[in-house]
């Protein structure tokens, strides 16, 4: 006697059909507080960026993304400690003027660069304060970041479709009166 789609519950049933048959495991960035402690932080560091450009965007987006997660990841420290360099960058002053010259690669150096590298080194590239962990430790890393910035994006549009909404009943108002 086999019991094969009787045994699993209707609720595992609902998330593998909900995103697109495959399971995906509930993680911390999908709950509601999460969200909203993110995009509270994310207009807050948009309103502070006003004018700064698409990098400085991309850096406040990135920085409350980091302090939403509490510095509990390795990739958020990355990032919130990247922003703390970066800004004593900002406020050290150096003597030395001009650009710091670098010597071109000896040829056998040359050639090890064009050897296309592993796919789990391009991971460790990729998320912030991984290059040098373990297999496991960068998916497991890889994989909470990746649901953060699936996040990031769902805040961002929700902020995009309300700031166009505010401005189409703006302009309503101005075209009516």
């Amino acid at each position: 006697m086999t019991t094969s789609s009787s045994s699993s519950s209707p609720a595992s049933r609902n998330k593998t059909e909900s995103s697109g048959g495959k399971y995906q495991p509930p993680t911390k960035w999908g709950s509601s507080g999460q969200q909203r402690a993110y995009g509270r932080r994310l207009l807050d560091a948009l309103r502070a960026t006003a004018g700064g450009g698409p990098l400085a965007v991309k850096a406040s987006a990135d920085a409350a993304l980091a302090l939403t997660a509490r510095g509990q990841s390795r990739w958020s420290r990355a990032i919130l400690l990247r922003r703390c360099r970066s800004r004593r960058k900002l406020l050290r002053v150096t003597g030395k003027i001009g650009r710091a010259r670098t010597r071109p690669p000896p040829a056998a150096e040359a050639e090890a660069h064009r050897v296309r590298p592993d796919r789990l080194q391009v991971l460790r590239r990729l998320v912030p304060g991984c290059r040098k962990l373990s297999e496991k430790s960068v998916l497991k890393e890889a994989a909470d970041y990746v649901a953060a910035l699936e996040m990031q994006v769902k805040a961002m549009r929700a902020l995009a479709e309300a700031f166009s909404a505010a401005r189409a009943a703006e302009a309503e108002a101005r075209g009516g009166a």
